[in-house]
């Protein structure tokens, strides 16, 4: 692990006052991929809500009339609206306060009120965890970067469904879309030595 290291040239920091905890996807889905980093995102999670930065969910979910491409492209398999795969992880542990964002597609700005919500609230990093590195977590932090947001993308609170592609995307961002963090980066990027 960590062939992206030779793209991080950059290192940076999230300042709480400004950022946003931004959880794409972790539903009951995709629970085979986001278990393994479960101890890691419950902790990140955790480090965020210690220091008040708002914790954002983002929920994957199709009505009938809106599969698009995705329909397409994944034969029709897609996570319908109202089952319980389309439910986040309950393991979470979401808060009442949490904002929710329901999504069709992989990125959580698109045909929802995610930048403008996240401008309201004075926000100007997101941190992206979730799944799938290589798809929705992907595809958020680089329509967050287009738009003008910082992104700080979680190595370790993140993942997908093959290695490979988990470091593809780590190279694609770090060369051009985003600050790395991990648990222990995160911890002492808000805490210092605590």
């Amino acid at each position: 692990m960590g062939s992206y290291k030779k793209y991080e040239k950059r290192k940076r920091n999230p300042d709480p006052k400004t950022s946003a905890l931004l959880v794409i996807d972790v539903q009951n889905y995709f629970s085979s991929m986001a278990h393994p980093i479960l101890p890691n995102l419950l902790q990140t999670i955790q480090l965020c809500r210690r220091t008040s930065i708002p914790v954002i969910f983002t929920r994957h979910s199709h009505t009938d009339a809106d599969g698009g491409m995705l329909a397409e492209w994944w034969n029709g398999d897609l996570i319908m609206d109202g089952t319980a795969e389309a439910e986040l992880m309950p393991e979470l542990e979401k808060l009442p306060e949490d904002m929710v964002v329901r999504k069709n597609t992989y990125s959580a700005f698109r045909n929802t009120r995610l930048e403008e919500q996240l401008r309201e609230m004075g926000v100007e990093e997101v941190i992206v965890t979730g799944v799938m590195t290589n798809l929705c977590c992907e595809t958020t932090a680089r329509e967050a970067f287009v738009r003008g947001f910082r992104v700080f993308f979680s190595t370790d609170a993140t993942a997908t469904s093959d290695l490979e592609l988990h470091e593809a995307t780590l190279k694609n961002l770090a060369y051009g879309f985003a600050y790395f963090v991990d648990c222990k980066r995160l911890r002492e990027g808000l805490f210092g030595n605590q």
